[in-house]
């Protein structure tokens, strides 16, 4: 499985509790009315982006498919159901037997996205989908968020290189797929050893400033580290005087020492003068790191300094102040019967406070200028208009039940970068503004 989305999958446990109660009442009363097994398309969308962002990014597709597949009841889960009378016991038993048999189609990890694009299509009877939605929207919203902060990371950094190091900032699990969005929006390498070896992502990680308190002074433990890691290992310079840190550093690893790390102070200023010291010492190829809370405003105020990496970790992982997407699932289409040939009639909320929803079963094209620069975002119901017919959006990720698109976490990220580049000039400004395209319903 070295070229799955999963990399390596490592007890994969059961789903089916990642849930909220009301979905299983709602199967229950479902079954009980006689409409549990109405074909029905339940959609995910946004209908805003987060304030001020230009543009989302899709992340946790590959996630989703997992989930999906490992959708299923135990007799353990089963019998807490029953001991704490959630459902009945006809409900039990439909759920006993319960495995995902329908369609999804969404649009490919990495793609980017606006309000309304309609991400994720599930297809198939009302209670089989609608059991899918807290475990979908969990997925997506956080993988999303941190791909999208990591995208506007990204592009404030430019060539320079990214590192992920929030593991000790959020939950453990949320970690690993914090990771796994980051590389998708743009990062390099992670310090999360979990994510490396459930997804395949870069590892890197030398010392902390722990291991300089441990030794009697700084060189006894920069030597330490260099004949452990060796001269291109990254020496961390601030825990004292950074001025004598560097000099100290070269001295014992010479001029081919890899990188410096700074983790504190005004980083703008340091970055100026740990080059030109290294510099002058004549480590002129040596790396500077620079870490401390950084977010992709700070990153693009460090951009006239000579810094070649940077480590972010708290803002990344809760989303750069977005920790979430507030995506929704929502029942688009039913049919008023399980029968294939039974036509499905849209249907959707209507509400006051901005919280409405167009029905429909939909499909989605990226609309281009004459400079294959995308113009708008065109979601729609009925025909496809032929000039938009090869520019759609959706593909093909489950067929009756099955998984039909697994890819490697490499094609997501190397997707996102070309879906960032196709759009205009002004998605990856950081000052606030509307969505860099419009949505248009037809």
């Amino acid at each position: 499985m070295n070229s799955a989305d999963l990399g390596r999958r490592v007890g994969v446990p059961s789903t089916a509790l990642f849930t909220d109660q009301y979905e299983l009442t709602m199967v229950q009363a479902a079954l009980k009315a006689g409409t549990a097994d109405r074909r029905s398309v339940f959609e995910a969308f946004t209908r805003r982006l987060p304030e001020g962002r230009r543009y989302g990014v899709v992340a946790g597709i590959g996630r989703v498919l997992d989930a999906v597949e490992n959708f299923h009841f135990d007799d353990e889960m089963l019998t807490f159901l029953r001991d704490q009378n959630i459902v009945d016991g006809p409900t039990l038993a439909w759920l006993a037997d319960y495995r995902f048999s329908g369609d999804i189609w969404g649009y490919p990890e990495g793609e980017v996205y606006f309000p309304g694009s309609p991400i994720l299509r599930v297809e198939g009877s009302f209670a089989e989908c609608v059991l899918l939605e807290t475990v979908i929207l969990s997925i997506l919203n956080h993988d999303s968020a941190v791909a999208a902060a990591a995208s506007r990371m990204s592009a404030a950094a430019g060539d320079r290189r990214l590192i992920e190091m929030g593991a000790r900032r959020t939950h453990e699990l949320s970690a690993v797929a914090s990771s796994r969005a980051a590389y998708i929006g743009g990062f390099d390498t992670t310090s999360d050893l979990a994510a490396g070896f459930r997804y395949n992502i870069p590892t890197v990680g030398t010392s902390a400033h722990a291991f300089t308190l441990l030794h009697d002074n700084e060189r006894d433990a920069f030597r330490a580290q260099v004949d452990s890691l060796g001269r291109k290992t990254t020496l961390l310079v601030d825990t004292y005087d950074v001025a004598e840190a560097v000099r100290t550093a070269v001295e014992v690893a010479g001029t081919e020492l890899g990188a410096v790390r700074i983790d504190s102070g005004d980083l703008l200023l340091l970055a100026h003068r740990v080059r030109q010291q290294l510099d002058e010492l004549g480590a002129t190829e040596t790396k500077i790191v620079v870490t401390s809370d950084l977010d992709e405003y700070a990153i693009a105020s460090l951009a006239a300094a000579p810094v070649d990496a940077y480590g972010v970790g708290t803002q990344l992982v809760t989303g750069s102040g977005q920790p979430t997407c507030s995506m929704v699932y929502k029942l688009v289409a039913r049919a008023t019967s399980a029968d294939p040939a039974e036509p499905l009639r849209p249907v959707a909320k209507k509400s006051l406070g901005g919280k409405s929803s167009v029905g429909g079963r939909k499909w989605a094209a990226r609309r281009l200028d004459e400079n294959g620069v995308a113009e708008a975002e065109v979601v729609g119901t009925g025909p496809v208009p032929d000039g938009l017919a090869d520019r759609q959006l959706l593909v093909e990720l489950v067929r009756g039940g099955e998984v039909v698109a697994r890819e490697p976490l490499d094609a997501a990220r190397e997707r996102h970068i070309a879906a960032r580049r196709g759009l205009p000039m002004s998605a990856v400004q950081l000052s606030k503004g509307e969505p860099v395209i419009p949505t248009e319903f037809v």
